[in-house]
């Protein structure tokens, strides 16, 4: 873990690369980067992260504006006399507290702060939005590839029981093995229509998500090995972590809001000016008049607050750092380990289907009885379909690297 730690360290302070480097061509058999830009800009997560974004400038042109206002304050009144007529009189005053100059730059710091942290969480919004484009997108391209191998197993499994009933006619095999055989298409059938209704489902998942979906999936790719050393990988995606980016951040908005708290414990002055008629109008009066709050534990308990608020910051920074160290660390393992596994399962679906060929072409000579070559079949099936979930699962966890170092669908660039 400390090693882990070092690392995260050593990428968010020293490694640099441009988007020009770290960009590269997007997997033919995921959505093409023009397509998937528009789809990840229309989720509702990184709408509403765009909106964040916009209000954060206002919050920074507010901070910068100052919150003090001028204030305008008038006064009429009467004097009366026991002797005489009353005096009609007024007082005009104009006056507005003073932003302290050193407040106004840490007000300053804290906008650029504030922009800076909408901007992170739109791009982890975006992230997060591109991760879930991979698994809905990778589960119809599976649900469509299970769909076709289960309609392959229909065509054998209507062979199958063409030989027992040929062999039936034969006088070979008795109508028990034909009926059996016939039993198991139906059962492949009622595969083939749930298979069906969840790639139906699947497609609908997806396009209510990112709605103008394709109808027809691509071709699987064939997994490809991680060929990028560990260090040099992780380095890329402490690089372009944006939850990290955002941690850091918010130790420093904290340590703003606490150098504000500080330098707020010094009030700020309020200054007016003042103009006054009296005495019938003959008496003009103008003044000056300056106000300050005197500070007391309210103003120190509340630095203390905004100091203990640092230190819970640096914590949680610390905490998403060995996150983050987790996460890439079990990213890496799966992507390599994936790919080890998918060669293993292909070779057996290989050698599975080998065997229901062969064990087919047996029953048709006589060689095999109907029991050896329905298990053939339904071995062959399952061993396909581990293949396919294996590859399926060693181009997720490869993609997902891809988008975690921001490689692909132009995610370098936002």
């Amino acid at each position: 873990m400390k090693r882990w730690c070092l690392l995260l360290v050593l990428g968010m302070a020293s490694y640099s690369v441009s988007a020009e480097e770290v960009d590269v061509p997007t997997p033919t058999d995921l959505p093409p980067t023009e397509a998937a830009q528009v789809w990840l800009r229309q989720d509702p997560a990184v709408q509403e992260a765009l909106a964040d974004r916009a209000g954060a400038d206002h919050a920074a042109g507010m901070l910068r504006a100052s919150p003090h206002e001028w204030t305008v304050k008038a006064t009429s009144q009467q004097r009366r006399y026991e002797v005489g007529p009353t005096s009609r009189e007024w007082v005009a005053q104009l006056e507005r507290t003073i932003r302290l100059p050193g407040k106004k730059a840490i007000d300053r710091q804290l906008g650029d702060v504030e922009v800076e942290l909408a901007q992170a969480r739109l791009g982890e919004a975006i992230h997060e939005a591109a991760r879930s484009l991979l698994d809905f997108w990778m589960a119809w391209v599976q649900a469509e590839r299970t769909k076709k191998l289960i309609a392959e197993q229909v065509t054998f499994a209507r062979t199958n029981l063409q030989a027992a009933e040929a062999r039936q006619r034969a006088g070979d095999a008795s109508r028990l093995e034909a009926n059996v055989a016939a039993g198991d298409l139906a059962e492949v059938k009622q595969r083939l229509a749930e298979a069906t209704a969840e790639a139906v489902k699947a497609h609908a998942r997806l396009s209510i998500r990112f709605p103008d979906m394709p109808s027809s999936p691509p071709t699987l790719n064939e997994p490809q090995t991680v060929d990028i050393p560990e260090r040099e990988w992780s380095e890329r995606v402490v690089a372009s972590s944006d939850p990290l980016r955002i941690a850091e951040l918010e130790v420093r908005k904290a340590e703003q809001q606490a150098a504000r708290t500080r330098a707020d414990r010094l009030p700020d002055p309020t200054v007016g000016l003042f103009t006054a008629s009296e005495v019938f109008g003959r008496e003009r009066v103008l003044g000056v008049s300056v106000s300050v709050p005197l500070p007391g534990g309210y103003r120190r308990e509340r630095l203390g607050q905004a100091l203990t608020a640092v230190d819970a910051a640096k914590a949680a920074r610390d905490r998403q750092q060995r996150v983050i160290a987790t996460e890439i660390a079990e990213a890496y393992t799966d992507a390599t380990g994936s790919h080890t596994r998918w060669q293993l399962a292909t070779e057996g679906a290989r050698h599975a289907a080998d065997t229901a060929r062969l064990t087919q072409r047996a029953y048709t000579l006589g060689e095999a009885d109907v029991q050896t070559l329905l298990l053939a079949r339904r071995q062959s099936l399952e061993a396909s379909e581990a293949a396919l979930d294996a590859r399926v699962t060693a181009l997720r966890a490869y993609y997902r690297l891809l988008i975690d170092a921001h490689q692909i669908w132009g995610l370098a660039h936002e």
